[in-house]
């Protein structure tokens, strides 16, 4: 964790457990997920789902604003209805894929994890604009 990381203000508002309106793509029979800080800034957290008779899942989650100050996509209408949400409310997190194999750690702008603070619901969504699918990770200037 960079200086930069740790100094950003941390997310207090994020709920304990999300219950996904509808599975993200490849995981279907997963929707009940818990989120769990990784770090002290609530920049990095693990999205984890274990349902019955079913392998868990791990999944690594960060606050785009950490990396990708600029990163502000319009959220559709029906995506916000989905959750119950508004789109002045709502966090978004995106999926990072780990570094491996000399590769840096990217995050998955194109398709944010869209949260309600207040109930915890989420959808995945895939935007509409054109947003890096592998965007590599370095902390925001």
């Amino acid at each position: 964790m960079t200086a930069e990381l740790a100094d950003a203000p941390r997310r207090t508002h994020l709920p304990e457990h999300l219950h996904l309106r509808a599975p993200m793509p490849g995981l279907a029979g997963y929707e009940d997920f818990t989120l769990t800080p990784l770090d002290d800034a609530g920049v990095l957290y693990a999205l984890r789902a274990e349902p019955a008779g079913a392998r868990p899942v791990r999944l690594f989650v960060v606050d785009p604003d950490a990396f990708f100050p600029d990163y502000a996509p319009a959220i559709a209408g029906d995506v916000l209805a989905a959750i119950g949400a508004d789109a002045a409310h709502v966090v978004r997190l995106v999926v990072v894929r780990p570094a491996g194999g000399g590769e840096p750690p990217t995050a998955n702008l194109l398709a944010p994890l869209v949260v309600d603070p207040a109930s915890g619901a989420a959808v995945q969504t895939v935007l509409a604009e054109d947003w890096p699918l592998r965007a590599p990770l370095a902390p925001a200037a």
